[in-house]
């Protein structure tokens, strides 16, 4: 179900009309909006370049789009962006067929598949299920149908063509510094430290994430336990995969030991740290473990298999 949703945000503004608050809604948007394609852009990559290696992929067009029913003020966001309607393009993934159509941001939507999505109930605003119920129908098209067609204001239709895509979705949401991921999601907080990083370390990051869903981590644990022991195992696996997803997304896979490197003295928590994972230090000799592999193995076959080569350390 790879479409990217946008999770409700805080209130732009209070008095978004104000010349000062407006010109600071529109610096908040912003900076927002570029942290958003930065991990929709690197989402895509990841999602995209490793489709040949899981058994689930899906039809995806790296599209985003936001509704002004999920903000908590919608008229101020509406009139901040200058839209007549509640519908709109927010990102389109670099090198995404919704990228390549040229959609950019604020493009005002008006139908999908023939469907006009203003006409279906919304709570007046904070309501993020509009949001999801869209990109499940554009993903619904492109499943049964091979594609999607857009209708922009003024008319304009533009007929969207997939590619295969692992299935996660990639959500910037939280007042907060955390990444996490929750099956079918990949989410990181306002906040996250990893955005000042280099884009391959932001990838490694990323990329951990997107580990737990493809390796159905969730699943696994909540059929046998959320011991320590267990979670530890998921998260060792998340760390040793990463190397593999950067790999096939054009990143450098010794980024994950670069990333683990910079993060782990800051953030590792030294003998606080949580035993649900190894130390810093230990992973990225696991991770190390694994790039070489992964080079030995991408001279052979110039890909990085993981579908065939990665050895998991729990059953799937």
């Amino acid at each position: 179900m790879l479409a990217f949703s946008f999770a409700p945000q805080p209130s732009i503004a209070n008095d978004a009309e104000d010349g000062p608050q407006r010109r600071a809604a529109q610096s908040v948007f912003q900076q927002r909006l570029e942290q958003d394609q930065k991990l929709q852009d690197i989402g895509w990559k990841l999602v995209s370049g490793n489709a040949a290696f899981c058994a689930n992929a899906i039809p995806s067009i790296g599209l985003q789009l936001h509704d002004m029913a999920s903000y908590g003020r919608p008229d101020a966001v509406r009139e901040l962006l200058g839209l007549s309607g509640d519908i709109a393009v927010l990102t389109a993934a670099a090198g995404s067929p919704s990228a390549q159509a040229g959609l950019t941001p604020n493009q005002h939507v008006t139908a999908i598949a023939g469907i006009d999505p203003h006409g279906w109930q919304s709570q007046p605003r904070s309501d993020w299920q509009r949001t999801k119920r869209i990109h499940d129908w554009i993903d619904q098209r492109l499943a049964e149908d091979g594609s999607v067609t857009l209708e922009l204001a003024g008319g304009r239709e533009i007929a969207l063509e997939p590619v295969h895509a692992c299935p996660s979705r990639f959500e910037l949401s939280g007042d907060n510094k955390r990444a996490m991921a929750e099956g079918s999601r990949v989410i990181l907080g306002y906040h996250f430290p990893g955005f000042s990083y280099p884009e391959d370390e932001l990838a490694a990051a990323i990329a951990h994430e997107l580990a737990h869903n493809v390796l159905n981590h969730r699943d696994w644990l909540d059929a046998n336990g959320r011991g320590r022991s267990n979670v530890r195992l998921t998260e060792r696996e998340a760390d040793r995969m990463m190397p593999w997803l950067l790999a096939n997304a054009g990143y450098d896979p010794a980024a994950a030991a670069r990333f683990m490197e910079r993060w782990g003295p800051v953030h590792d928590g030294g003998i606080f740290r949580k035993r649900t994972h190894d130390g810093w230090d230990e992973r990225v000799e696991f991770i190390e473990a694994e790039v070489v592999r992964i080079e030995k193995l991408r001279a052979k076959e110039d890909v990085a298999n993981w579908s065939h080569h990665f050895e998991r350390e729990i059953a799937p």
